[in-house]
């Protein structure tokens, strides 16, 4: 894994198997990808904080230019119990956004259609099954 991508691991010290998991999908995208969030200020990881009755809270870096995007990806708690297959997947897939910039994929032009397939292309496909 990229040296840099390590600081991005503390927001889930409370949660191990979670910190795991954000571990693995990180160091087993491409380099490029790896390289491009490490050279993004806007990029950010980060535990959703998430009270119940009152919502969630976030912060998140504005867009640097009319052009560019924020990007951050918000993982909950949940994926830290979550099966292993579900919760890589759910992880790979929000990296995706990031990386696309929520955009589309060469001929995929629907986001959510091109994070699967290039999640898929990193190895983590779509489950069959959903965990709530």
């Amino acid at each position: 894994m990229h040296v840099d991508l390590c600081k991005y691991l503390e927001a889930f010290d409370e949660f191990p198997v979670l910190r795991k998991r954000v571990s693995r999908v990180l160091s087993s995208l491409p380099a490029e990808v790896q390289e491009d969030f490490c050279t993004d200020r806007t990029f950010r990881i980060m535990l959703e904080d998430f009270v119940p009755g009152q919502g969630s809270k976030m912060f998140m870096s504005l867009p640097e230019s009319v052009e560019r995007v924020s990007r951050c990806v918000v993982l909950r708690e949940k994926l830290n119990r979550a099966p292993e297959n579900f919760a890589l997947y759910v992880i790979a897939h929000e990296f995706a956004h990031a990386f696309l910039r929520n955009g589309g994929w060469g001929e995929i032009s629907d986001n959510e259609d091109a994070a699967d397939a290039l999640a898929r292309s990193w190895g983590y496909a779509k489950p069959k099954l959903r965990w709530f």
